[in-house]
């Protein structure tokens, strides 16, 4: 992919869109919504897949970073338009979230054994990094709602992150682009 191969692209597609689709609904609850996050995430890693380094991550893990960091870009512009027009949003237009039967199905292995991974966290660990992968919640914010110091709350993510890529690597069957 990093030396311009269309069909890389289609294969790493092929293989993690489900799981960053999921990633992108869960964190959005909005289908629509993930699915642009999804397009956006191939794209980015089109561009950039000559700065991945299997080094530092497997490449569903570069992939989920990417997909974070485009979805928590979406939920402030999200929550600047509704802090803008001061309502939320219109009954009329809101979008049924709940998970197709074949989206249940797809990356059920994978999911098994992520929630595994966080599962072996500690309490702590775990708590800090679903507030922060999953509801989309800054450092300094987990720091205030979990009123610990904010360097806690760094160690424990850091921590836990490194543990889990310690749980996950290789075991997700990872690939280079």
């Amino acid at each position: 992919m990093a030396h311009g191969d269309a069909s890389a692209v289609a294969n790493l597609y092929d293989r993690h869109a489900r799981a960053v689709y999921s990633l992108a609904l869960r964190m959005l609850a909005d289908a629509a919504e993930a699915e642009d996050v999804v397009q956006d995430v191939f794209t980015q890693a089109w561009r950039q897949a000559g700065l991945y380094d299997p080094a530092r991550a497997p490449v569903i893990g570069w992939l989920l970073v990417i997909t974070r960091a485009r979805t928590l870009d979406r939920l402030r512009a999200r929550r600047s338009r509704i802090a803008l027009a001061g309502v939320g949003p219109d009954p009329a237009t809101v979008v049924d979230s709940s998970p197709r039967p074949d989206a249940q199905a797809i990356g059920l292995e994978q999911g098994t054994r992520v929630r595994a991974a966080l599962a072996s966290l500690s309490v702590a660990q775990r708590e800090a990094i679903e507030l922060a992968y999953y509801k989309g919640l800054s450092q300094s914010d987990i720091a205030e709602r979990l009123q610990e110091p904010l360097g806690t709350i760094k160690t424990r993510i850091r921590s836990g992150l490194i543990r889990l890529r310690e749980l996950l690597h290789g075991s997700l069957g990872e690939q280079t682009p």
